[in-house]
């Protein structure tokens, strides 16, 4: 019985898990269509209606691509140019004002390693605010990508919460030009360039002077914005899946022993599982 109460629990994670999986798919697949591969752009090129769009999202892309190979009207330019580029620190260990009762999340890249998902809600350790202040980035606000800058170079995750984070990291901040995911899908489309920019004697590491001058195209501000709308819904329907999937598992983790050692009942367990389940 015990075992077919959390299995509901179960169940329902793992739902929610394999929709936030294909949302993400779906954002990623809208990005590269419209900013990698250029398909709306081809299709009208070639007298086509643009597929699986609306006539007025059709009418916000030329028809025609300009003599450097990108479609009329956009331009390439840099990461650096369109969001600002920060790095991290880590406040000195041993001082315990530094650590003891913080309360900002600070990110280190094994924060990352173990997500299952592109969206940071937690941090294992917290800073305080003397410990904040020996960190010149300060705390990046929510909707910041953050990019794991060596060992590993390419976890990446958007931040869910206010996050300081330490210098393993390159943080893209959200900026008029360019969204949170905007920018997480450049990084994954570009992990090739990104890596190739990378040098170290000891371990590989790309530097935020070397990442800024990586290319970006920038599209009109009316396409952009018609993604934000398209791609925004499907990763906020994301994000409160994996949030619930936190919730689901820590009333999981917490029933499973009182049920075992008989502190709570069977009925009562199923009771607080069919509330959230």
């Amino acid at each position: 019985e015990i075992a077919a109460i959390l299995g509901v629990l179960d169940d329902k994670i793992e739902l929610n898990r394999k929709t936030a999986v294909t949302l993400e798919a779906m954002a990623r697949a809208l990005y590269r269509s419209w900013f990698v591969d250029f398909d709306p752009v081809h299709a009208k090129a070639e007298g086509r209606a643009p597929a699986h769009m609306d006539a007025a999202t059709a009418a916000l892309f030329p028809d025609r691509f300009g003599d450097d190979g990108l479609p009329e009207g956009w331009e390439e330019t840099t990461i650096g140019s369109v969001a600002e580029i920060v790095g991290g620190a880590t406040p000195k260990t041993s001082e315990a004002s530094f650590w003891d009762g913080g309360e900002h999340l600070w990110a280190t890249p094994k924060d990352l390693s173990v997500l299952s998902q592109p969206v940071l809600f937690e941090t294992s350790r917290k800073i305080t605010d003397a410990g904040l202040g020996k960190i010149s980035s300060g705390l990046s606000p929510i909707g910041s990508v953050l990019l794991s800058s060596r060992a590993p170079i390419g976890y990446l995750a958007i931040a869910k919460a206010p996050v300081a984070v330490n210098q393993g990291f390159i943080v893209i901040r959200e900026s008029k030009s360019v969204s949170a995911i905007e920018a997480y899908f450049w990084c994954i489309e570009n992990m090739d360039l990104i890596v190739a920019n990378a040098n170290g004697s000891t371990f590989q590491e790309i530097s935020k002077k070397n990442f800024r001058p990586l290319p970006y195209v920038l599209a009109s501000q009316s396409v952009r914005a018609a993604f934000r709308q398209c791609a925004d819904g499907l990763f906020e329907r994301l994000t409160i899946a994996y949030a619930e999937n936190r919730t689901l598992a820590a009333l999981r983790d917490a029933l499973l022993p009182r049920l075992m050692s008989g502190e709570l009942r069977v009925g009562e367990a199923r009771e607080q599982v069919e509330a959230v389940a």
